[in-house]
């Protein structure tokens, strides 16, 4: 049985709706379902990008994508994720590397899920020797949407009072990780100066990766990122049509209503989870924003001053810096910092205390499950952000 290759088209089938399968791992209470069918498009779209990751076009053959799944859930923390996609293929990975190509994508998938901070340009253009770019594009949203939906299923659950389904031991990580430094180049490839600090100014990001030339671009690419600018990065995952479309949906669905949580604290959960992932252009786009819609920008420009050590693997060490500003003088603030960071870490550290916090200090299903969905997708975005590309300061 072949685990890497089968014929492709370049434009991804229309997805086949799924259950819910968040539902069926997370087992949420009936005030939690209730409160997740207060933003309807989350779940089914959730359902459709599930479908189009896992059946649409790619030479990665869907027990290989279900296998790696199984792996990147694992390391997230989330056993039953994990439990899900290893029902699902009969490839073991251990056995399976044994093929060089598969070796380099087993590796590389560990990098984008455990340490996406620490991919670097090199480690693109040489797994690029051996996939094209639809491929690279796929196994970076395989990756990143695992990791989305594992922190869905996790934080549903203890939003819903079950314990974490973290596996026991250590999840399999390829052994070289740890012993990475972080990429900080001064300049981007195309030569403008890169940040070397966070930032709220307007930055750019370079490609690493060919997107879709605009002129190019079919109709149903372009609608698959109706509404977003038609720069680099999502003429690059128009790659993925069915992915794509799905995403943007589910990115509309939660920060752009007016359901759940106050659109600036939703902002200030996309910054954090950017902050523990290092994902310094993310951090940029929604610290201004939390800043301007809060009207409190000194407070989220402390957050993104806040130091964060970092251990092997580029784990942060201690999250409470990111929470200090706000301790003793905004206790919501503080808590909703606290639970973001929490959720954000791989594999997850959230805590039912956590939960209970934000509880006491008035918060309802509806505006917690939205801060769940807010963290779960920026753990998505940062991964493809930080592994498709780079930031880079525009000329003045």
């Amino acid at each position: 049985m072949s685990t890497a290759v089968e014929p492709t088209t370049t434009v991804d089938p229309a997805p086949t709706p799924r259950a819910d399968l968040i539902a069926d791992l997370a087992e949420p209470g009936p005030a939690v379902a209730a409160a997740r069918r207060a933003k309807p498009a989350v779940v089914s779209e959730t359902a459709a990008a599930h479908a189009a990751i896992f059946d649409g076009a790619g030479t990665l053959t869907g027990e290989l994508r279900h296998a790696i799944a199984a792996r990147v859930a694992a390391q997230q923390g989330s056993a039953v994720l994990a439990a899900h996609h290893a029902g699902r293929t009969e490839v073991d990975l251990d056995l399976a590397s044994g093929d060089p190509n598969v070796g380099r994508i087993v590796r590389h998938a560990d990098l984008l899920s455990a340490a996406p901070a620490l991919v670097t340009p090199a480690d693109v253009a040489d797994l690029g020797e051996h996939l094209g770019p639809d491929d690279l594009v796929l196994l970076a949203q395989l990756v990143a949407f695992t990791s989305y939906e594992a922190r869905l299923v996790e934080g549903l659950r203890l939003l819903s009072g079950h314990e974490p389904t973290a596996p026991a031991g250590t999840a399999p990580l390829s052994g070289s990780i740890g012993e990475r430094s972080k990429y900080r180049p001064r300049t981007a490839p195309n030569g403008r100066p890169a940040p070397r600090e966070y930032t709220t100014e307007i930055l750019g990001w370079e490609s690493w990766v060919d997107p879709i030339p605009a002129e190019e671009l079919t109709d149903v690419q372009a609608d698959a990122f109706r509404g977003k600018t038609n720069g680099a990065y999502f003429r690059l995952l128009a790659r993925h049509t069915g992915a794509l479309a799905a995403r943007t949906r589910i990115d509309h669905a939660i920060f752009a209503t007016r359901i759940g949580l106050p659109r600036a604290e939703r902002e200030l959960a996309a910054a954090v989870t950017s902050r523990v992932n290092d994902c310094v252009y993310c951090a940029s786009v929604h610290a201004r924003k939390a800043g301007r819609l809060s009207r409190r920008v000194d407070d989220v420009a402390r957050l993104l001053a806040a130091p964060l050590a970092r251990a092997g693997a580029w784990r942060p060490v201690d999250l409470a810096p990111l929470s200090a500003p706000f301790a003793g003088s905004d206790e919501r603030w503080a808590a909703l910092v606290d639970f973001a960071a929490a959720l954000s870490t791989t594999p997850s550290r959230a805590t039912a205390g956590q939960v209970d916090a934000l509880r006491a200090l008035g918060l309802d299903d509806v505006e917690l499950v939205d801060l769940v969905g807010s963290v779960a997708f920026f753990s998505w975005a940062n991964r493809l952000m930080l592994t498709l590309g780079e930031p880079y300061l525009p000329a003045t």
